[in-house]
C-alpha cells in the first residue's frame, strides 16, 4: 500500500501570552489566544511499506534556515510516529517553507503536526485514541494546537487546547526583524528578569472575547506579551518594529510568541496591504496576514 498526501501547515500568531509559573521541570505553565494565518508552508508526503521504518526529507527554498536533516521537527514527527506505531514505512517528505523559521510564528510545529495528521490518515488504527495529542505534546509545546488549528485558548504547557467560538477575523501586518530567536533562549532571559515570581492563577476565556478583539482600546490590553521584554533584551529591533506598525496605522501591537515577529492589527485586509509599503530597509521584512479557520 501507498500513498501521496499534500497538506497545508498554518502559521499562528499569539492574540496575547501570560506567563503563570516556571514549573520544577524548567517548563512553563502559560495561557494564550492562539489564531491560525493564511500563511502556510506545504508539505507532500510520499508513504510507501518498506523494510524497516524510514524517513526522507528535502526543503525547498534553499537558504530559509530550516534543518534539511533528521533534526528538523517534520522529520522528528514522522519518525515518531512510526516508531509509536511500530510500522515499518517508508515516508518521503517535501517540505515547502513559506513561514520564516524562528519567527515565533509556529512554522517548525505546524510542519510537524501536519506528518502527524497526513500519518494517521494513512494509518488510521495504529495509534489509540487520544495518543496523537500525546505524540504531539512530545515534540513542542506548540504542536498540539496545530493538530485541528483554529482559534484556541491554549494553556498549561501547550497541551489544554480549548477552541473558541466567533473569534472575529483580523487583518495583520507582520514584521520581523530579518533574524531568528530562539525560544529557549527567551525563556532563559525571561527566568532571569523574574526570579521567584509567585505563580499565577489561570484566567478564565473572557466571555467577551470577540468584542475585546473588535475593540481597538480593549484590543490593545489582550495582546500584552510576558515574553516581550525577554525577547527586547536578545533582539532590541522588536522595540523599533512595533513603532514602525503603529506609524503606518495600526490599531494595536502585539508579539506573537517568543518572538521576534511582531504584528499590527488593520481595519482590513485592503488597510494592511496598504500599510506594507514602503518595504522595510535591510533583511527585515513585512508580510501581511489574516487570522481564521484553517487547514
Amino acid at each position: 500500500m501507498s500513498a501521496s498526501l499534500r497538506l497545508r501547515a498554518p502559521a499562528k500568531v499569539n492574540l496575547g501570552l501570560r506567563i503563570l509559573s516556571r514549573r520544577a521541570d524548567g517548563y512553563h505553565e502559560l495561557e494564550s489566544l492562539f489564531a491560525p494565518l493564511d500563511l502556510a508552508d506545504a508539505l507532500a508526503l510520499e508513504i510507501a511499506r518498506a523494510d524497516a521504518p524510514q524517513v526522507a526529507l528535502r526543503v525547498e527554498p534553499a537558504g530559509t534556515g530550516a534543518p534539511p536533516d533528521a533534526s528538523n521537527l517534520a522529520a522528528r514527527a514522522a519518525e515518531l510516529f512510526l516508531a509509536e506505531a511500530r510500522l515499518p514505512l517508508r515516508v518521503e517528505i517535501a517540505l515547502q517553507k513559506v513561514t520564516p523559521v524562528g519567527a515565533g510564528l509556529g512554522g517548525g510545529s505546524s510542519d510537524a503536526a501536519a506528518v502527524l495528521l497526513a500519518l494517521a490518515r494513512f494509518a488510521p488504527d495504529a495509534l489509540p485514541a487520544g495518543r496523537l495529542a500525546a505524540l504531539a505534546l512530545r515534540l513542542g509545546a506548540d504542536v498540539p494546537f496545530f493538530l485541528d488549528p483554529r482559534p484556541a485558548w491554549v494553556g498549561g504547557i501547550g497541551e489544554r487546547v480549548t477552541p473558541v467560538a466567533g473569534v472575529p477575523s483580523l487583518a495583520l501586518l507582520l514584521a520581523n526583524p530579518g533574524e531568528p530567536l530562539a525560544t529557549r533562549e527567551v525563556f532563559r532571559v525571561y527566568d532571569v528578569l523574574h526570579p521567584g515570581t509567585a505563580a499565577r492563577r489561570p484566567a478564565e476565556i473572557p466571555a467577551d472575547l470577540p468584542r475585546r478583539l473588535a475593540d481597538p482600546e480593549s484590543l490593545a490590553a489582550l495582546l500584552h506579551n510576558d515574553l516581550e521584554p525577554a525577547a527586547l533584551r536578545l533582539c532590541p529591533a522588536v522595540r523599533r518594529l512595533r513603532a514602525e506598525l503603529r506609524a503606518r496605522g495600526a490599531r494595536a501591537v502585539g508579539m506573537s510568541g517568543s518572538g521576534p515577529t511582531v504584528f499590527g492589527v488593520f481595519e482590513s485586509p485592503a488597510a494592511a496591504r496598504a500599510a506594507a509599503d514602503p518595504p522595510l530597509p535591510g533583511p527585515a521584512w513585512l508580510r501581511v496576514a489574516t487570522t481564521g479557520e484553517s487547514r
